[in-house]
Order: C-alpha cells, then sequence, then structure tokens
C-alpha cells in the first residue's frame, strides 16, 4: 500500500533470472500499474506512446520532454513493488543529457531503461517518417549511459529502428555495436516476418525484447514462441491503452444515447474498484489513529 522504494524491487537482471519469457504490459497511469502487479506479473514497461497519450492527449513524436515524461513515471511507479523498464527516448539530447536522463530514471526506482537511435524529434516505431542517428553517435551515447549509471544494477537496453529505414542487416550490425558499447539488452524495432524474428532472435545471445503491436509491421506470435526464438522480453507496450481507448469510445457513445443500463455486467462493482487501490488498507489507519 504505501509507495515502494527501489530497494524493494527486484533488479532487472532478477526479472530475467527465469526459463521462461518475461510478458511486461504496458502501465499508462498509476491504476494500471496497480492492475498489472494484482494480474501477478513480473514486471511492466511505461512507454512514451501510452504515457504521453493519456496524460497530455498527445502523440508520442517528441513533443514531450524529459521532466514531462519523468512526472507521469513517477506517478505510475509509487502505485506498485513491481520492477519498471521505462522507454528513454533518445535520450533528449547529446552525450550530456543521456547520463541526466539515467540518472533522473534511477533517482525514481526505474529498474531499467531503453534507449533508442531514432533523430529528433521521433517516430512511433511502426510509422513511415522516422529516421536513425549515425550508429558511431549512438555509440557514444551508449557508452556514456553504461559508463556513468549510479548503480551497475541499472539495466540499459538499447533500441535500433534501423531495420525500417537501412534493412535488416544494418539493424544486426549497430545491435552488434551497442553491446559492445555497454547496453545490457538489445530491441530491433518493426521486424516485418517469422523469418527475420528467426534471424534476430538466433544471432545475440544477450537479452532481447520483442513488441507485440497490435496493427504494426511485426507479426503477432504466442509468448512462448517468441522466447523459443531468443526474446526473453515480451512486450505488450501499447495494447492496454488501445483496449482502455476503445473500450471509453463505445461506452460514451452508450452514455450519450441511453444504452449504458442495457449491459451492467461489463463494469466493476463499486466493492471490486475501492479494494482496488486500497481503500480498505486506508480505513484501517484512519479506524487505529482515530480512536
Amino acid at each position: 500500500m504505501m509507495q515502494p522504494t527501489s530497494n524493494s524491487r527486484k533488479s532487472w537482471k532478477e526479472v530475467l533470472n527465469k526459463d521462461a519469457p518475461v510478458i511486461l504490459p504496458g502501465a499508462y497511469d498509476a491504476l494500471s500499474a496497480k492492475l498489472i502487479e494484482s494480474a501477478g506479473f513480473d514486471g511492466y514497461i511505461i512507454g512514451g506512446f501510452p504515457l504521453v497519450g493519456s496524460r497530455y492527449g498527445l502523440p508520442d513524436i517528441g513533443l514531450v520532454g524529459l521532466g514531462e515524461m519523468a512526472a507521469g513515471v513517477k506517478d505510475i511507479i509509487s502505485a506498485s513493488s513491481l520492477p519498471i523498464l521505462v522507454d528513454g527516448d533518445h535520450g533528449y539530447g547529446d552525450v550530456k543529457n543521456i547520463v541526466h536522463t539515467v540518472h533522473t530514471y534511477e533517482r525514481l526506482g526505474v529498474s531499467a531503461l531503453l534507449l533508442e537511435d531514432q533523430v529528433m524529434p521521433k517516430r512511433c516505431g511502426h510509422t513511415a517518417g522516422k529516421d536513425v542517428i549515425p550508429c558511431s553517435e549512438m555509440v557514444k551515447k551508449l557508452r556514456a549511459a553504461s559508463e556513468n549509471r549510479i548503480n551497475s544494477d541499472f539495466f540499459i537496453l538499447a533500441r535500433t529502428d534501423s531495420r525500417g529505414v537501412h534493412g535488416l542487416d544494418e539493424s544486426l550490425r549497430r545491435a552488434e555495436k551497442y553491446i559492445k558499447a555497454g547496453a545490457d539488452g538489445i530491441f530491433i524495432e518493426a521486424p516485418k516476418s517469422y523469418q527475420e524474428l528467426e534471424i534476430i532472435g538466433r544471432t545475440f545471445d544477450v537479452p532481447q525484447m520483442c513488441n507485440m503491436l497490435i496493427g504494426g509491421q511485426t507479426p503477432l506470435l504466442k509468448s512462448q514462441e517468441l522466447y523459443e526464438m531468443g526474446f526473453s522480453m515480451i512486450v505488450h507496450g501499447t495494447t492496454l491503452i488501445k483496449r482502455v481507448s476503445k473500450t471509453l469510445q463505445d461506452l460514451l457513445s452508450d452514455i450519450k444515447n441511453d444504452r449504458m443500463i442495457e449491459d451492467l455486467e461489463q463494469f466493476s462493482s463499486l466493492d471490486d474498484f475501492i479494494d482496488i487501490v486500497g481503500f480498505n488498507e486506508w480505513q484501517k489507519i484512519e479506524n487505529k489513529y482515530n480512536k
């Protein structure tokens, strides 16, 4: 119930130390983080797409900076004791900015940070119009990030968006260089086929992430199948927010057209909801000290 500290969470390496895929839903607010924990997941991801969309009503195209992102992350992680992987975008600048980004999230209690090689302003990894910085520039950023983290257990996951810009071979080449620069894990965004996933999965012996994006360019596969290919982290970064958005649109239409009472079983009960947000625990404190 109380806000967890960074010391109370497992390290990301501990999260990955299991003979099974680590499935990471995407939290977009504190309530979704609570629900992810109560559902029994090992951890979760806070991605830019759902956080920027839910908190600011904006697209994830570089309109929101580190301060605004960190404020949202702080609210979310306070609601759950699970380890967290946060989308650090491109680090919001050059090597000094990327070190500042690492330190900011470490101090908040984040367990792992995803850093990408897109140019500013960034784009969603499965949309047109994105581009990547030179590989040598990203190598410098990753070296700065890995060599200046406060805690050696802080996990740095390097993402490359070069598949959609320069092809798979360039993505594999970059990933290898990013590992040598100090990245603890690799994420090649938007592979376009089952065969490409197989190639990526077997190429590297560091932890790898795969993004299951509904409507994206990558085939949607079961978590165990991806794990057997070589992907230890299976991310559903936008799955929750897209389902919630559709549900809200449908419900608002029902309210407007006076259809809400036709299917009340689709709603959480009042008792269920106040249990989710910890009402009874807070009530115990109130009763104990107000005697």
